[in-house]
């Protein structure tokens, strides 16, 4: 029987936190810019956390219990 093999593409973008949460980058703060605002380009630095409602989807992914 093949054994189930995690997406590797999604292992590179997420943590698993300690107490089992999933920690993930912001998306739209590499690049362009200029036109946003410094309020919002200082929330991109803060720590995000995927939905509970993501997390059991995240978990099929990746063939384990979070």
């Amino acid at each position: 029987m093949p054994k189930n093999k995690p997406n590797k593409g999604l292992l590179k973008r997420i943590r698993v936190t300690a107490s089992g949460r999933v920690k993930h980058g912001r998306a739209f703060g590499r690049h362009k810019r200029s036109h946003k605002s410094g309020k919002l380009l200082r929330s991109y630095h803060n720590s995000a956390y995927a939905h509970a409602s993501d997390v059991r989807r995240v978990a099929s992914m990746l063939h384990r219990r979070i």
